[in-house]
């Protein structure tokens, strides 16, 4: 596999993109403003997006997307959601009103794009690929994924808060090399963090000791703002992990 960063900011302005990452060259995880980054060629090969939650930061280009290249494409795209996802998903965007409805253009029997249900720890196989959801605690249904190529595992969190279920689940796996994960407010915001169900670097240090396996950790989600403080407060608090900012344009092969 190999993962490139589209985009990780919890915020944009300049070079600020948020969150979606392309696997391959036909898989989107997530499809924030990130997603503008790829050609329209690119975008048109792209045959499967995962979804994290409905939060408009990691959905923002969907509806742009598949209006920019559906006429370009002999099949629809397959949107991968939970349930509760693709409900929100169908009242709020494609509705119509926000967004037409692609799953019924330019007919139903033959849409743009169409809903594949996903289940948690139930991996999707693709040409060998799995993708596996995994627990997440946001203020909306959400999940994480684990992107498993056989020879190793990512994991990417998705936006949460503690969630013990993620790391019994993480701790399974045996080829674990690289961890993605929110860090989206400093601890001097804390009250919000908790409010929002997001990270702060004092709680990502109690979720650290969570994780028995050794694994590179990367951060994301950070809001542009805070950006040097945020990352100077998670290196102190987890010096033995040593975390590294993720960035745009970064590739993981794995």
């Amino acid at each position: 596999m190999k993962l490139r960063v589209l985009g990780c900011s919890g915020g944009i302005g300049g070079n600020q993109r948020t969150t979606s990452f392309v696997l391959d060259h036909d898989i989107l995880i997530d499809a924030g403003t990130g997603v503008g980054e790829l050609s329209l060629a690119e975008l048109s090969a792209i045959d499967h997006i995962f979804i994290t939650h409905s939060h408009l930061d990691h959905i923002a280009c969907l509806p742009m997307m598949i209006d920019s290249v559906w006429l370009m494409r002999e099949r629809p795209i397959t949107i991968h959601t939970t349930k509760e996802t693709q409900a929100i998903l169908k009242q709020h965007i494609f509705n119509w009103k926000i967004w037409p409805d692609f799953c019924e253009i330019p007919n139903p029997q033959k849409p743009a794009m169409r809903f594949e249900t996903i289940d948690l720890g139930k991996a999707v196989e693709l040409n060998g690929r799995k993708i596996t959801a995994v627990p997440a605690n946001h203020v909306v249904p959400a999940v994480g994924y684990h992107l498993d190529s056989g020879k190793a595992s990512l994991i990417y969190t998705g936006d949460t808060t503690s969630c013990d279920a993620l790391w019994v689940e993480v701790n399974k796996i045996e080829n674990l090399r690289y961890v993605i994960i929110e860090s989206a407010f400093s601890n001097h915001e804390k009250e919000l963090a908790v409010l929002s169900k997001h990270l702060c670097p004092d709680m990502l240090a109690i979720e650290m000791t969570k994780l028995n396996r050794q694994a590179e950790i990367f951060i994301t989600h950070l809001k542009p703002d805070e950006l040097e403080l945020t990352m100077q407060e998670i290196e102190q608090c987890l010096p033995d992990r040593q975390p590294k900012m993720l960035l745009n344009n970064q590739i993981f092969e794995f």
